[in-house]
């Protein structure tokens, strides 16, 4: 069974089993300790689309702009933790462990533009204007990866956290604290808003 954010949400699929009120407390409860308790760090980017439509006349692809954010604060983390180096121009070295970014494949399109944007981004088009050493991987939706459905599970409660903030939002009160931190803030670090 393949943890899907909308079929858990809406009961249906392999979750049709979640229309009963106490299972789906009881379902939900359990799969938020299991986040909460997991070892892992995000880095999360949210882009809200109309405004950066309104705010720009030619506004950049978002998913290009999210992609390009988030792979600067990997680097970061990265290089916060001791595991990429601090070049003299701030590009990886020969001696930097080539990352893997899984993403989830979408349609030959699709991904063929975001690979292209992808290689861009790491040959230093960048706000940085540095190489990074990351190697992109595409995975079916189906392969059952841990992360991508652990992405897929937390993209929406982080979102509606920035889009509705006065909302109630027990899932994103969870994965918090996973959020990576950087001068003691998580904004524009472990949670970057755009624009």
């Amino acid at each position: 069974m393949i943890l899907h954010e909308r079929d858990i949400r809406k009961d249906s699929g392999d979750f049709s089993f979640l229309k009963t009120p106490a299972l789906k407390k009881a379902f939900l409860d359990e799969l938020t300790d299991i986040i909460a308790s997991a070892p892992f760090r995000m880095v999360c980017v949210v882009i809200d689309k109309v405004r950066h439509k309104a705010r720009y006349t030619n506004p950049a692809n978002p998913y290009h702009l999210g992609l390009e954010f988030g792979l600067e604060r990997v680097r970061g983390f990265l290089q916060q933790q001791g595991e990429w180096s601090a070049a003299a121009n701030g590009s990886a070295t020969r001696a930097d462990p080539a990352v893997h970014v899984i993403v989830e494949k979408r349609g030959k399109n699709e991904d063929d533009e975001l690979e292209l944007e992808f290689r861009r981004i790491c040959d230093g088009a960048n706000y940085k204007s540095e190489k990074l050493n990351f190697e992109i991987v595409f995975a079916d939706k189906k392969s059952n990866s841990a992360g991508l459905q652990l992405a897929d599970l937390v993209a929406r409660p982080i979102g509606l956290s920035v889009l509705r903030p006065e909302q109630p939002n027990r899932a994103f009160d969870a994965v918090k604290p996973k959020l990576l931190v950087k001068n003691g803030r998580v904004e524009g670090w472990g949670l970057k808003c755009f624009p």
